[in-house]
């Protein structure tokens, strides 16, 4: 039987028809007194009392059991429901991602309500719109920062209650505001089994159990609806994929009970929210949380997890950082260069022979050993997905023994839809579909004269299945607007992404529909794959191509300024002080051309960058260049180097 077959077929204890609270429940039932959660302490001031969850000693993580987190689960669901939760009514949770919010989450979904999510870079008036927009009776904030953000627009709202996970001063005149360590005391003082359960059994798989808002590229975010069954059949079907199946060699990784994760992604996104908390929980996983982001690689030290899903612009971030510590010098720079180099030839390689093999040896001796070893020497596997991974920088993971496992999903999805299976990676795909989901391309949207040398069909991507939603909160127009429908009533949701189904079923993501460019010659450009080829640069920092309707490629190009400081401190270069200077100077410009032209020797003439300019400043969520998920605002980005655009291309006219 092959791995497809055997998934297909595959059947256990975590997979079911069942709600998300009720999935939580059987899966305390069957891992009462394994690890459940592991927090760090000095990090936040709990408002959940040391008698509740005892605080970690700073600077180190302690372990609450399955039994444990069912009992802060069980009485903060009592407590939201004796303060008029119920069912069908939405509650927002307005925090970074920690172990409070996952029991929020548990805790509000066994109450029957639904979550709708804000991000925590949200200003006051999309704070506004995400509550406002869901009609939210309630709030769970972070702190008292978010607790201040949601007042300031509290008059626009229809609040009942808002609660803060940590503790906060003041506001004693107010009764509608809680700590949450207080609505664990009214749970416990209000908490009776039966009465717990019968709530869980009276909500059902077609109920909604989440509202994630889109964070878009423009416009207005719209709100997603999730049912427990969308995202229920989504866990099945990657428990399917990535679950102990008995076929599975025992050098295969998978996700079981004994597995330890690291979260850190934002759980206001749906890949988290899945991948890392209810895939996890229901299979009786350990879920850490990096409370810190600046701490990062010292938690996962500390940890020392086995497994983490993160976004292609992380891996690249940690990437970074690994070469940064192994360059400290001339000679070790030597050394990684060369190691990578091994590393990424023996991926390739079909069957390596004695020579490659001794040299890979060597290689992971000297670097890729300490490089697992900094990310706490148990890694099995890592997930990515929320964006497109280089495929350079996904064979320079696996090289060092840290296996990346690419996928594709959104929101409006669950959201996997296609992973690569551990037993049949294949770098540089995003894997086949998961088990019930049906996926299909529309092959007018893409202008099949670029994609000749693709063998299988190249499109829009569609897709149908049980973890596809139903549409959009309030919006019927957008929702009639992204499904279409076959003859015999079947409804595909209509993706927006050009992808490549290949004869094997693997697929290949191009890139969204609306960001190909045209180039005034009619040739078609998609800039992904471009920007991709610089994501494991150590001169290049990010990338974002140009060139709608002009007659050639260009780019906008960040330098690693700290690199490129280095690299004129070697040359005796003396470069200004200022970032935009340095940006101009011909000197850098001629030394960035090299890394431009190594990149296009992997692209077609018309894919070639012919012109680029320098931008001084990084693309970030924080100067709203990028979105909450890491992808680039382009019309953001244009607009704030419209003049460096304009110059690149009036330059070439001239």
């Amino acid at each position: 039987m092959n791995w497809r077959e055997a998934e297909r077929e595959y059947e256990d204890e975590v997979i079911g028809e069942t709600t998300l609270g009720r999935m939580f429940e059987e899966s305390v039932e069957r891992n009462s007194n394994r690890p459940a959660q592991r927090y760090k302490g000095g990090i936040y001031d709990r408002s959940l009392t040391d008698s509740v969850l005892p605080a970690a000693t700073p600077g180190e993580y302690r372990a609450i059991s399955y039994a444990e987190m069912a009992d802060i689960v069980r009485k903060l669901s009592a407590g939201f429901h004796d303060l008029g939760v119920d069912r069908g009514d939405r509650v927002g949770i307005f925090a970074n991602t920690r172990m409070e919010w996952a029991q929020c989450d548990f805790a509000l979904l066994t109450a029957g309500a639904a979550i709708t999510t804000v991000y925590t870079s949200s200003s006051p008036n999309q704070v506004e719109y995400l509550l406002d927009d869901p009609d939210a009776s309630a709030v769970v904030v972070e702190n008292e920062a978010l607790l201040e953000r949601v007042l300031e627009v509290e008059d626009e709202l229809d609040l009942e209650f808002i609660v803060s996970m940590d503790e906060f001063e003041g506001y004693d005149d107010r009764s509608d505001i809680h700590t949450l360590g207080e609505i664990y005391d009214r749970g416990e003082e209000n908490f009776d089994r039966e009465a717990y359960e019968a709530r869980i059994d009276a909500v059902e798989l077609d109920d909604l159990a989440s509202l994630i808002y889109t964070s878009g590229t423009t416009g207005q975010p719209k709100g997603v609806q999730l049912t427990h069954w969308n995202f229920r059949s989504n866990v099945n079907a990657v428990r399917k994929r990535y679950g102990p199946r008995p076929d599975k060699a025992d050098d295969v990784p998978t996700l079981d009970q004994e597995s330890k994760a690291m979260s850190y992604l934002p759980l206001a996104h749906v890949f988290e929210r899945t991948a890392g908390h209810f895939v996890l929980f229901a299979s009786g996983a350990s879920v850490a949380y990096a409370e810190d982001p600046d701490t990062l690689q010292e938690d996962f030290e500390l940890v020392q997890p086995t497994t983490a899903t993160s976004v292609p612009r992380v891996y690249e971030k940690i990437y970074d950082g690994i070469r940064e510590q192994a360059s400290q010098s001339d000679a070790k720079r030597r050394i990684f260069e060369w190691a990578t180099d091994v590393g990424v030839q023996y991926q390739e390689a079909d069957s390596p022979g004695p020579i490659l093999k001794a040299k890979q040896a060597l290689a992971d001796k000297l670097v890729f050993s300490t490089v697992r070893e900094a990310l706490g020497g148990e890694i099995e596997l890592l997930i990515s997905g929320g964006g497109s991974l280089s495929k350079e920088l996904c064979q320079l993971y696996h090289a060092m023994g840290l296996p990346i496992y690419e996928g594709y999903g959104l929101t409006e999805t669950s959201p996997v839809v296609t992973t690569n299976p551990p037993e049949a990676v294949k770098i540089g795909t995003i894997g086949p579909a998961l088990d019930g989901v049906d996926l299909k391309v529309d092959e007018s949207v893409a202008n099949q004269e670029a994609f000749t040398d693709d063998p299988g069909d190249v499109g829009e991507l569609l897709v149908s299945g049980p973890n596809v939603t139903q549409g959009y909160w309030n919006k019927p127009g957008a929702t009639q607007g992204s499904f279409t429908e076959d003859d015999d009533g079947t409804r595909w949701f209509r993706t927006g992404d050009i992808v490549h189904i290949r004869p094997d079923g693997y697929l290949e993501f191009r890139d969204r529909v609306k960001q190909i460019i045209v180039l005034s010659t009619g040739k078609n450009v998609a800039p992904g794959p471009i920007e991709d080829a610089f994501a494991a640069s150590e001169i290049v920092e990010q990338a974002m191509v140009t060139g709608d309707g002009e007659k050639f490629i260009g780019a906008l190009l960040v330098p690693n300024e700290e690199h490129v400081r280095d690299w004129a401190d070697e040359e005796g270069i003396d470069l200004p002080d200022d970032s935009e200077e340095l940006c101009d100077d011909d000197r850098v410009r001629e030394y960035i051309q090299q890394e431009v032209d190594r990149v296009n020797e992997d692209f077609e003439k018309h894919e070639t960058i012919k012109q680029f300019e320098l931008v001084p400043r990084e693309f970030t969520e924080e100067n709203d260049m990028l979105t909450p998920t890491m992808k680039k605002k382009r019309r953001v980005i244009m607009d704030e180097f419209e003049d460096r655009v304009d110059r690149m291309y009036a330059e070439a006219e001239a």
